[in-house]
């Protein structure tokens, strides 16, 4: 896939945002659902010219997610989405356990029933998409869910870091999404509300770390050794 065969989702354009940012956060928010196939080659000139706009901004945006991990600038100038390796993969998976069960148990002692209820309408929503396979939308879903319980915490200073590894495995994820037709039974997420709602941190860590597991690890590990077999 190259840039001018891209689909990079629209995003609103919040009123007190610069041209940069609004680049950043659109192209960035395309990375992390997944739009952008590991691989992808990109050039400056095409991405200018999907997004509609001068190569300056997205100059800014590219260096940004370079810095990132999310983009990888070759000696050539041309740029790729970065392809998964199998240690790699092991690493972020590794890093999201750690850190999401992390920010969890810190934000456990300030959930509340209106939170969980709210939590419970997003899986809801979730559970009605998943017949039509609407993966924008279920990966946005999904960050929505683990953001809002992760952000009761008022204190928290971890989302930068687990919104970096979402960034970083977004694309791989999506492909083993599309490309596997293996998917968990058991709804990690129905646990994660029992946890919260029992305020039982320890069950909490558990089914965060279970839903990242089933929903990313095995089939990822399934993917990675399709490919080296190959």
């Amino acid at each position: 896939m190259t840039s001018s065969a891209l689909t990079i989702p629209d995003i609103a354009h919040a009123p007190a945002a610069t041209t940069q940012e609004y680049v950043y956060e659109r192209l960035r928010n395309a990375i992390m659902l997944g739009a952008i196939e590991p691989g992808t080659s990109l050039t400056m000139r095409g991405l200018a010219e999907r997004l509609n706009l001068s190569p300056t901004p997205v100059r800014e945006a590219v260096r940004r997610l370079s810095s990132e991990h999310a983009i990888q600038i070759k000696d050539n100038r041309r740029m790729t989405v970065p392809l998964m390796t199998p240690d790699r993969f092991e690493e972020l998976v590794a890093l999201r356990c750690a850190v999401e069960t992390h920010t969890a148990a810190r934000a456990l002692p300030y959930m509340s029933d209106i939170i969980i209820d709210k939590l419970a309408e997003i899986d809801g929503r979730m559970d009605a998409l998943v017949p039509g396979r609407d993966l924008d939308q279920l990966t946005l879903l999904n960050q929505t869910f683990h953001r809002m319980l992760y952000t009761v915490n008022p204190a928290q200073v971890s989302m930068p870091i687990v919104e970096s590894i979402w960034l970083q495995l977004g694309p791989f994820q999506r492909q083993v999404i599309t490309k596997l037709a293996e998917h968990y039974h058991v709804d990690r997420h129905k646990e994660i509300l029992t946890a919260l709602t029992r305020r039982d941190a320890a069950a909490l860590c558990a089914a965060i770390t279970d839903d990242i597991q089933d929903g990313v690890l095995k089939s990822g590990r399934s993917l990675l050794s399709r490919a080296d077999a190959a």
